[in-house]
């Protein structure tokens, strides 16, 4: 099993992480109504620690456990941003270039953070575009042209479209990096460095990235990318929520599948299923899906309309089990999550963090599965040497 990297000493800037109300951070009109309506009230620690700093236009690198909000601790700022500037500089043209890229590691978080600008900025005049692979190259390409506000996108297709001239970056205002660590564990950190060299610098502009864990790799990155900025710490920088209750078996993988159907059928509670392969992924479905368990597979292989489909079937209810690769394993905000499956044991430490961190969101309850082969033993120990774990 992969180590987790050592990550440089370094202190975080000093918060005080009680929730207070958003209109005591956040001021344009437009957000409040929009905050407003959609029932946000109090801030989450990340948003109470990284607001102040974020909104004042400070670079930010911001480490918190999943589930707890960073997602509109820097969507705020940026849309706060845009919306004052826009009241200020009066009508623009209606072609105009990007101010604002927010890089993410998959399609579903890419499409998930710009259904989060959409829902903030439904009272304002700032538009968003999401951009990633799986789909055809054509509207994207006209959103674009066109110019549009915000891009949200994931590294490899914002390349594809660069490659062409497609995009105006030359006047980009703010860059936020999300999940940087699991960019860096899925290959994509060739890839963001490229953007992060043709991107435009100037000295007023915004540079904010955000991950569960920051190995060093990532921390020498942000900080040449950003070398004043303020680091907020809130929490374990590497290990799960608190909020996690943790379990193993070790079973023999003939017998994984009888096992955990059985274990299924005694809970009531949506589970997502992490396993290691795109193939072990369908496989596994049709198995619970025979054993009487409604289960829909997800991983890169699936067009994205599939992915689609099983995301949202998962998230209203008409499927309790999601089996997926890592694929899913970050930036999908499910709030009733249960349980979380690791089939096999994960193959990095970080990975068991962001698997079992789409459980125990939001300060709620969840748990934690895995079953090991017997010849997995030694990296279940590993996990909880690392983490302090005590399986069940």
């Amino acid at each position: 099993m992969r180590a987790v990297s050592p990550t440089p000493a370094r202190e975080s800037v000093p918060f005080d992480p009680a929730p207070v109300p958003f209109s005591a951070v956040v001021t344009e009109p437009a957000l409040l109504d929009a905050l407003s309506q959609r029932g946000y009230v109090l801030t989450t620690p990340i948003q109470s620690a990284v607001l102040p700093y974020a909104m004042a236009g400070r670079d930010i690198i911001g480490c918190a456990e999943t589930g707890t909000g960073k997602t509109a601790a820097y969507v705020l700022p940026v849309l706060s941003r845009l919306i004052r500037e826009d009241r200020e500089a009066g009508p623009r043209k209606s072609h105009h270039a990007t101010r604002a890229l927010i890089l993410a590691p998959t399609r579903e978080l890419a499409t998930q953070i710009d259904d989060e600008i959409q829902g903030f900025a439904y009272h304002a005049p700032v538009a968003s575009a999401a951009v990633y692979g799986g789909v055809p190259m054509g509207p994207q390409e006209r959103s674009l042209q066109a110019g549009v506000d915000i891009v949200v996108a994931t590294p490899g297709r914002l390349l594809d479209h660069m490659r062409s001239s497609i995009g105006d970056f030359s006047k980009l205002e703010v860059f936020v990096l999300d999940e940087a660590d699991r960019m860096m564990d899925m290959g994509f950190w060739p890839d963001v460095r490229k953007i992060a060299e043709t991107i435009s610098v100037s000295s007023n502009r915004q540079t904010m990235l955000f991950s569960a864990t920051m190995p060093e790799e990532v921390m020498r990155f942000a900080d040449a990318l950003a070398p004043n900025a303020v680091f907020v710490q809130v929490g374990s920088r590497r290990g799960p929520a608190q909020t996690i209750s943790h379990e193993a078996h070790v079973v023999p993988s003939r017998e994984k599948v009888s096992f955990l159907a059985k274990y299924l059928r005694r809970t009531l509670e949506p589970t997502i299923v992490f396993v290691n392969t795109k193939i072990g992924a369908d496989r596994l479905a049709r198995q619970l899906s025979a054993s009487g368990l409604r289960a829909e597979a997800i991983h890169a292989d699936r067009s994205q309309k599939d992915r689609t489909e099983a995301m949202e079937s998962f998230r209203t209810g008409r499927t309790k089990i999601l089996v997926a690769t890592d694929v899913a394993a970050r930036g999908i905000d499910i709030d009733d999550v249960g349980l979380i499956v690791n089939y096999e044991v994960p193959r990095g430490l970080d990975s068991y963090v962001h698997r079992v961190g789409r459980t125990g969101r939001y300060d709620a309850k969840g748990h934690a599965l895995t079953l090991a082969d017997p010849s997995e033993r030694r990296d279940l120990e590993a996990l909880e040497q690392a983490f302090g774990l005590k399986f069940g």
